[in-house]
């Protein structure tokens, strides 16, 4: 009897080597990505030989000792009608309604997660019901990272592929903001969009960072000690927790770009300023050199928000939002193919942590794919951004990139959230004027002016934007980084 248990173990054992496997993130429904190799991987038993078919072409490899493998798919044209990946060894895995066009990953915390409706809590986004009933586009395809912990490297995640419908969009709770991106660029180029959503609210930067993001930057030493250390923690963090659970398991799945909402906890639990622009550059940097790939980046500028009020035992002054912001602002100059959007136009609740209006979130980050990434050259993709200030006659002039076709007060009312210092270093509320593409800010108190701060508090919702639609960017004349980087 102990030896036909015997063989039976070692029929179920030798079944299970022999069986087929490959990542959750290839399933049916999906999209593979248009214009570039595409890798497709998974397990085998060691040495065994595995054929991968798609679209005309045919891929033979060999299982590694450890049974991965790995064939690339050649750069792949995009299809309307959906075909049939098949993967044979052994066993044959045959996936679905595949299409290829444009896919992006869409991560971040609870901001980039929040979707269309109500949520934990949370309020629905604006016109929620009516945005619920018009998600019918099946060419879009979603993936929802369900959420996980790691303390190493894990091999897959959980999710599945699902067709874009009212049903399903509100059913698994997806990304708003990257809902948004993707009907965007699925409208604007009639192709279909696959939209990766690996998000978690409440969670820094930190814990989705690559080990090897934090390894190149040296002012980030402690979280590289940490992961060194099961379990250890770096400024009250587990460091790559989530990259390993929610981003490593995906990669080198084939991407276009990436698109990124996170700071709020950043400022809540270490009031960081500058530093922040370290640990984004980490994270993309990161992100993209496991993927091998310098893919496009595009991300958003936290929204206004009281939490030094709401937080005061945490956040210790209205300040600690401008220095992130300062910092997101930074990421575009020092890291290349990166773009940002500006948020302090789309706040209904300064007490609300989480605004509504995902719309123009999504919108607006999709204007820098559109331009960067899809060749479109008649889209703006920020608003003003402060280039320098002349001072004449009592006058700080400003110029200013991006004006967008010109300079406006989006409400037609003077220009606000202008503060002026001299010499003393004392600030006073400003009055503030456009010439041409310039503003002429100017007070009776500050004869002759050395410095200007624009948006310069947690709570500013100013009405400076360009005739684009988009809100300048904060900003402060005196940013003692400006030269640094």
């Amino acid at each position: 009897m102990k030896y036909l248990r015997f063989l039976l173990l070692g029929a179920a054992m030798s079944l299970a080597r022999a069986e087929l496997h490959l990542p959750r993130i290839f399933g049916d429904h999906m999209v593979l990505q248009t214009g570039q190799p595409v890798p497709v991987w998974g397990w085998a038993d060691p040495g065994e030989a595995v054929t991968v078919r798609f679209a005309g072409q045919e891929k033979r490899v060999t299982a590694g000792a450890d049974g991965r493998w790995l064939a690339r798919l050649d750069a792949l044209a995009v299809s309307a009608l959906p075909a049939e990946l098949t993967v044979i060894a052994r066993e044959t895995k045959i996936f679905s309604d595949v299409l290829v066009g444009e896919v992006w990953l869409c991560s971040g915390q609870s901001n980039m997660e929040k979707p269309l409706g109500e949520q934990r809590g949370q309020k629905s986004t604006l016109n929620a019901e009516e945005e619920i009933r018009a998600a019918d586009f099946p060419a879009i395809r979603m993936f929802k990272v369900t959420k996980a912990k790691a303390s190493a490297p894990a091999r897959d995640l959980q999710g599945e592929w699902t067709p874009c419908r009212p049903d399903t969009i509100d059913k698994i709770k997806f990304s708003a903001a990257g809902y948004f991106f993707g009907r965007k660029i699925h409208r604007e180029l009639g192709v279909p969009v696959g939209l990766i959503d690996s998000t978690w609210g409440g969670t820094r930067i930190e814990v989705w960072t690559a080990p090897a993001g934090f390894a190149a930057i040296p002012s980030l030493a402690e979280f590289t000690a940490a992961l060194k250390t099961p379990g250890a923690k770096a400024q009250g963090s587990e460091p790559a927790s989530l990259y390993y659970a929610m981003i490593h398991p995906l990669v080198p799945f084939a991407l276009r770009g990436a698109l990124w909402y996170q700071g709020e906890t950043n400022i809540i639990d270490l009031e960081e300023g500058m530093a922040y622009a370290d640990k984004m550059k980490a994270l993309i940097e990161g992100w993209r050199g496991v993927w091998q790939q310098e893919f496009s980046f595009y991300y958003v500028q936290i929204a206004p928000h009281l939490y030094h009020v709401i937080r005061p035992a945490q956040v210790v002054s209205p300040e600690s939002t401008p220095r992130l912001w300062e910092a997101q602002t930074a990421v575009q100059s020092i890291v290349p193919r990166t773009g940002m959007i500006v948020t302090t136009d789309i706040v209904d609740d300064l007490a609300d942590i989480h605004p509504r209006n995902k719309k123009d979130v999504g919108e607006r980050l999709a204007r820098w794919a559109l331009t960067k990434d899809y060749g479109r050259k008649d889209i703006e993709v920020s608003g003003p951004v402060f280039q320098r200030m002349d001072v004449s006659a009592g006058r700080a002039i400003l110029h200013f990139d991006h004006v967008g076709g010109g300079l406006v007060a989006s409400d037609g009312k003077p220009l606000n959230w202008f503060a002026i210092a001299g010499a003393d270093g004392k600030f006073f509320s400003a009055t503030a004027a456009i010439e041409n593409d310039t503003v002429i800010v100017r007070s009776e108190r500050v004869p002759v002016p050395a410095v200007v701060h624009f948006a310069w508090d947690e709570a500013a919702r100013p009405n400076f934007a360009n005739q684009a639609g988009l809100p300048a960017v904060p900003f402060r004349t005196d940013n003692p980084f400006a030269t640094k980087r």
